[in-house]
C-alpha cells in the first residue's frame, strides 16, 4: 500500500510541476519545450510509462506548432492591418527585445507586456521610418501587436493540451 501511495503522490507533485512549467509562458519562456523535456524524462525514469514515439512526435509536434502559429500570427497580424514585411519583421524583433527589456520588472512578469509593447513599437518606428502616416503605421502596429497576444494565448492553449495528453500516461493505475 505504502508503494502504490506514493507513487500517486510523485505523479500528482509531477502533474503539479508541468501545471507550474506552463506558467513560465508568463516570463517569455519557451513553457511548451520544458513541458516536453519533462515528461521525456519522466518517461525515462519509469520504466512502466507508456509513452511511445507516437507520443513524444505528437507533444513535438505541438511544441513546433505553437512556435508557427506564434510567428505566422505576428507576421500576419501587421500585414493585414496595412503594415509591410519590414514592420512586420519589426515586430517580432520588438517582441523579443520588449520581453528581454520587460523581464525584470514585476518579478519577471514584465517580459509579457514587454513582449506586446516591444511587438508594438517594432512595427510603428519601421512604418513611420518608410513614409507611413501616423494612423497607418499605428494600424500595422496594432494588427502586430495582437496578433502576438493571440499567439502567446495559442501556445499556452497547446501547453495545456500536452499536459492533458500527459495525464493519462503519468497517473498510475
Amino acid at each position: 500500500m505504502g508503494a502504490e501511495l506514493l507513487s500517486f503522490i510523485l505523479a500528482g507533485l509531477f502533474l503539479a510541476f508541468l501545471g507550474l512549467l506552463l506558467l513560465l509562458h508568463v516570463f517569455g519562456l519557451p513553457a511548451n519545450w520544458l513541458i516536453l523535456a519533462a515528461v521525456a524524462g519522466w518517461g525515462w525514469m519509469h520504466p512502466g510509462f507508456d509513452g511511445g514515439i507516437g507520443f513524444f512526435a505528437a507533444l513535438l509536434t505541438l511544441c513546433v506548432l505553437g512556435e508557427v502559429v506564434e510567428f505566422a500570427a505576428q507576421m500576419w497580424g501587421g500585414r493585414r492591418y496595412g503594415g509591410s514585411r519590414k514592420g512586420a519583421w519589426a515586430a517580432v524583433v520588438g517582441a523579443i527585445i520588449g520581453g528581454v527589456f520587460g523581464a525584470p520588472f514585476f518579478f519577471g512578469l514584465g517580459a509579457v507586456p514587454g513582449s506586446f509593447l516591444g511587438a508594438y513599437a517594432g512595427s510603428l518606428l519601421i512604418e513611420l521610418g518608410q513614409g507611413y502616416p501616423m494612423a497607418a503605421a499605428r494600424r500595422a502596429a496594432w494588427g502586430a501587436m495582437w496578433n502576438k497576444v493571440f499567439g502567446t494565448v495559442v501556445k499556452v492553449c497547446l501547453g495545456v493540451w500536452m499536459i492533458v495528453l500527459s495525464v493519462d500516461l503519468v497517473w498510475p493505475g
